[in-house]
């Protein structure tokens, strides 16, 4: 048995300014076909499983391009054609292979291409041949396309938000492509369109009962897996609304049954589960109410992982009108801040000038006069079972007991040890201000006396119905009240 393993992804905000090119992807993953032999690194983590499982089953294993940038605007055409063109390259030197497993995102766009995915799996079918098992991992907020799932033998997404199972699913995949190698079952896929645009917190009810659902009914009339692609509200794309994506054994009416039970869940549930968030002076009303610490504020407006600059300021400029105390928030994007606090050294007191640089989106800057508390080269945080880099990054601190960590490598907060790591002790501090969006959850959400969701202004709007969707032209909840009518 010959497997062959490739990985290429980003999540693309069409509505963001910041372009997505070669410098992205290297800052945050570019490997040629050796990532499985360079530690734990995030993004790799299907590819290590799938070679770990092929080379138990006594299979060979070729592995080819293993690429992933942090999320941002539309990737830049000539290099999401070259990565495709490695991957062919690769694949094609080492025909015949058995089975294809590719890591994708599901929400990537490239100039020229809405469906970066969909043509990618395309291309590779073309190239494999009619015989060979393909089987993708997507990220749950993607867009299921009929290029994806014509060309594709399984699909298989994330169930979990914030994104704790990507392991589970890619060994749950390799099981569903070595029973369809061996012959042993003939997947089949449904898809049930919701024509919804939301997003959906997993670890909470009532969307951790939709999560139950779908899992019961895997292994039920032939069903070998159930995935909800929550969609991403910020690509416009012709495929942009959350999708019910079900793999059944050679019973295509089975899995559109299970694809339409899980889909009436979700929309019995669409009032409960659709996000909302405080606006900022009611978090920090509701923070500074709170008998305990630390309450933690989630900014939604400036996520790096939803293509956001992570350099806005509108709830730190907030903090510092109201004089609200003993306050730490990161992580900042800011490199030349950074730049500016490794020179001075630690102990070092000076004006700073700290975020507000991407654009409008970004707010103001701020001027403070700040003191160098840490500094730590190659900073890294927790993220599930692996490491996420956070770059050259450094802890100040402010009047008013106000510490702020920036970093030189744009990523959203994971974890508290992405503060910890500096000495900061999380206890001490009734409010932290982090910019997330739900994959902090997992790793806050055990300190936190409190956790409070901001929709504060910036590059992720958080009013789903009025977002300025051009290719996405069908009705959608909540923009109208039955999209099916």
């Amino acid at each position: 048995m010959k497997v062959f393993i490739a990985c290429l992804g980003t999540e693309t905000n069409t509505f963001s300014n910041m372009p997505t090119g070669l410098e992205n992807f290297r800052e945050t993953m570019l490997f040629h076909g050796d990532a499985t032999r360079q530690g734990e690194h995030l993004f790799a983590l299907p590819l290590r499983i799938w070679r770990q499982r092929s080379e138990a089953h006594q299979g060979e294993v070729v592995e080819s391009l293993a690429a992933f940038a942090q999320p941002g605007g539309v990737t830049v055409r000539k290099v999401y054609e070259g990565f495709r063109q490695e991957i062919l390259d690769d694949l094609k030197a080492a025909l015949p292979v058995d089975i294809v497993l590719l890591s994708l995102h599901g929400a990537m766009v490239a100039d020229g291409y809405d469906d970066c995915e969909g043509d990618l799996i395309e291309q590779v079918r073309a190239v494999a041949g009619a015989d060979t098992t393909i089987g993708v991992e997507l990220d749950l907020h993607c867009s299921i396309t009929d290029k994806i799932t014509s060309n594709a033998d399984v699909v298989i997404t994330f169930k979990e938000y914030p994104h704790t199972d990507p392991g589970d699913r890619a060994e749950e995949l390799f099981d569903v492509c070595l029973k369809t190698h061996r012959g042993e079952v003939k997947p089949v896929m449904a898809v049930h369109d919701l024509k919804m645009v939301s997003m959906w917190r997993t670890p909470v009810e009532p969307a951790a009962s939709i999560v139950r659902r779908m899992q019961d009914l895997e292994g039920q009339n032939g069903v070998l897996s159930v995935s909800l692609a929550h969609g991403f509200p910020w690509g416009d794309v012709p495929d942009a609304s959350a999708k019910v994506l079900v793999v059944a054994d050679g019973n295509r009416e089975a899995a559109a049954t299970a694809a339409g039970e899980v889909a009436d869940m979700v929309w019995q549930l669409k009032n409960e589960t659709h996000p909302t968030g405080h606006t900022i002076d009611a978090a920090l009303d509701e923070a500074l109410a709170a008998s305990a610490g630390p309450v933690v504020l989630a900014d939604l407006g400036d996520n790096a992982g939803v293509g956001a600059p992570s350099d806005s300021t509108f709830i730190l400029q907030r903090v510092l009108e109201r004089g609200v105390p003993n306050v730490l928030t990161g992580l900042y994007w800011d490199p030349v801040s950074v730049r500016f606090c490794k020179e001075a050294g630690v102990g070092a007191t000076f004006d700073l000038r700290i975020g507000g640089k991407v654009g409008v989106a970004s707010g103001d800057p701020v001027d403070l006069k700040v003191t160098v508390r840490g500094i730590i080269d190659d900073a890294m945080q927790t993220f599930g079972s692996s490491r996420a880099g956070m770059g050259d990054a450094v802890w100040v601190s402010a009047d008013n007991g106000l510490d702020i960590v920036l970093n030189a490598v744009r990523t959203q907060t994971f974890h508290p040890d992405a503060f910890t790591q500096f000495g900061i002790d999380l206890a001490a501090k009734p409010i932290v201000v982090i910019k997330s969006t739900q994959h902090f959850y997992a790793g806050f959400e055990p300190v936190a006396s409190q956790i409070i969701y901001v929709a504060a202004p910036g590059a992720i709007p958080m009013d789903f119905e009025n977002i300025e969707f051009d290719k996405y032209a069908q009705p959608y909840w909540p923009k109208v009240a039955d999209p099916n009518a």
